[in-house]
C-alpha cells in the first residue's frame, strides 16, 4: 500500500467507520454476549471474561469484516464475482456475505486447511481451490486468478472495510463491559487487532489491548522490532488461523501506532487451552481460538479485568482428539512410562497393583515377553499409560515405583 493512501486510511474517522459497519451487520450477526470464566478468574486471581466467537455464525469472527466489505462494494464489482485467500474462517465469512448478497465467491485455500473448513465454505455456495503450504501462497495465487478472470478481491485482513468490520467486537465488549482493563487478541495478519485498536484507542484509550501470537509463528514481533512489516521464512503452529507470514502494510501500521504490548504462547499452552475450554466451559475453540485465552496466567494481576477473544471454533474432529490428548499431557492428567521387568509371573501384577495403590488409572500398557531389553537377560521392558490428577500426582507415582525397586523411565 502507498504511503500516502496508508496515511488518508489511518486518518479516517475510525469511531464513525465502525459504528457504521456494525449498523451493517445489524440482523446478521449472531450476539456472542460474554461470558464470566469462574475458572480462570480463581485459577489467577483475576476478573477473567470471555468474547466467544466461536459461537458466532460461520464459527468465527471473521465474518464482522467480509460482510461489511463487500457490503460496501459497488454493484459493478460485485457483478464480476468476488475472490478471496484463507486459511478458513475468512472463506466461511466471504462465502457466506457473497451468497447473501446473490453474488459468485472463489477461494483459494492452503492445502492443510482442515476438511471441516473446506465442506463448510463450500456448503455456502463458494468454489474452493485448494493451493500452497500456507496461507501466504494461497495468498499469491487468489491475486493472480482476481487479475486474470477479473474477479474483485476481498483481502482477509489487509483492508479498511474489513478492519472496521472486526472492530465491531470491541464496541461490543465495551458496551458490555466498560470498566475492561485489557482485551487479549489473538494476531494473525493483524485484521483483528488493527479492528479492535482503532476502537478502543478512539474511546476508551484506558483499555490495554494486549496482542497474542504462538512462539513460532511471530511475523508482528519481528516486524515491529524491524519498525516495518517483515516476512518469516517458515512458520510451525498448530494454530494455522493465525500462520501468517507477513503483517499487512495497514494492519501493521496500526499496530505499530497503537498496539500496548505484544506476548507469545507455547504450543503447549495453546493445547492445553483447548482441552480447559472444553472441560470447564463446555465451549470448543479452534487453535488460533484458544491463543488469546493461553496467555491469561501471563496477564493475571489481582483485581484485573481481563477479556479474552475466542476468535473461532472451526476445528475437525481428528484434531480435537489430538490436541485433547497434548492437553492431558500437558497438564499431567496423562503419564506413560517404561520399567524393566524381571520375565517371571507376577511381575506385571506387581506394578498394576502399585499404581492402583498410588490412584493412577491403567489405560494401556504393552507387556511382551519377546521384547526383551537385552537377550542375554531374562528381562524385559514393560509400558505403562496410566490417568493421573497432576503433575504431583505424577511424581508420587514415579517416586512409589523407584522405591518398590523398579527401575523406571518416564515416556512422557
Amino acid at each position: 500500500m502507498e504511503k500516502q493512501e496508508l496515511q488518508k486510511k489511518l486518518n479516517e474517522n475510525h469511531e464513525k467507520n465502525i459504528e457504521a459497519a456494525a449498523q451493517r451487520l445489524s440482523g446478521v450477526l449472531r450476539p456472542t454476549p460474554l461470558i464470566h470464566s469462574d475458572f480462570y478468574s480463581d485459577e489467577y486471581g483475576c476478573d477473567v471474561w470471555l468474547k466467544p466467537e466461536n459461537l458466532q455464525l460461520t464459527g468465527s469472527f471473521k465474518i464482522r469484516g467480509a460482510y461489511n466489505k463487500i457490503a460496501t462494494l459497488p454493484d459493478e464489482e460485485l457483478a464480476r464475482g468476488v475472490i478471496s485467500a484463507s486459511a478458513g474462517n475468512h472463506a466461511q465469512g466471504v462465502a457466506f456475505s457473497a451468497q447473501h448478497r446473490g453474488v459468485k465467491a472463489t477461494i483459494v485455500m492452503p492445502d492443510v486447511t482442515p476438511l471441516l473448513k473446506v465442506d463448510a465454505t463450500k456448503s455456502y455456495g463458494a468454489d474452493v481451490i485448494l493451493h500452497g503450504e500456507f496461507y501466504d501462497e494461497s495468498f499469491e495465487k487468489a491475486l493472480e486468478l482476481a487479475r486474470t478472470e477479473g474477479m474483485t478481491f476481498i483481502h482477509p485482513f489487509d483492508d479498511y472495510q474489513v478492519i472496521c468490520g472486526q472492530g465491531t467486537l470491541a464496541r461490543e465488549i465495551l458496551e458490555e463491559l466498560p470498566d475492561t482493563d485489557e482485551i487479549l487478541v489473538p494476531i494473525g495478519g493483524g485484521g483483528l487487532i488493527a479492528g479492535i485498536l482503532l476502537w478502543v484507542k478512539a474511546v476508551s484509550p484506558k483499555t490495554k489491548v494486549i496482542g497474542v501470537t504462538p512462539e513460532c509463528a511471530c511475523a508482528v514481533k519481528h516486524s515491529l522490532e524491524k519498525g516495518k512489516p517483515m516476512r518469516e521464512p517458515e512458520i510451525r503452529t498448530c494454530a494455522e488461523g493465525v500462520a501468517v507470514k507477513q503483517p499487512g502494510d495497514l494492519t501493521f501500521a496500526v499496530i505499530q501506532k497503537y498496539l500496548d504490548e505484544l506476548v507469545t504462547v507455547s504450543e503447549c499452552d495453546i493445547m492445553e487451552t483447548i482441552l480447559l475450554m472444553i472441560e470447564k466451559h463446555k465451549l470448543v475453540t479452534e487453535a488460533a481460538g484458544a491463543v488469546s485465552l493461553a496467555a491469561v496466567r501471563q496477564r493475571a494481576r489481582h483485581g484485573r479485568k481481563l477479556v479474552a477473544l475466542v476468535s473461532g471454533g472451526n476445528i475437525d474432529t481428528v484434531t480435537v482428539s489430538s490436541v485433547v490428548n497434548q492437553g492431558m499431557i500437558s497438564r499431567g492428567r496423562i503419564m506413560c512410562f517404561s520399567v524393566d521387568l524381571p520375565d517371571k509371573p507376577g511381575s506385571l501384577v506387581a506394578v498394576a497393583q502399585l499404581c492402583a495403590r498410588e490412584g493412577a488409572n491403567v489405560i494401556e500398557l504393552e507387556h511382551n515377553q519377546f521384547k526383551a531389553l537385552d537377550r542375554y537377560t531374562d528381562r524385559v521392558a514393560l509400558e505403562v499409560t496410566v490417568e493421573t490428577n497432576g503433575h504431583a500426582h505424577i511424581e508420587r507415582v514415579l517416586n512409589a515405583l523407584k522405591q518398590e525397586g523398579f527401575p523406571v523411565r518416564r515416556i512422557y
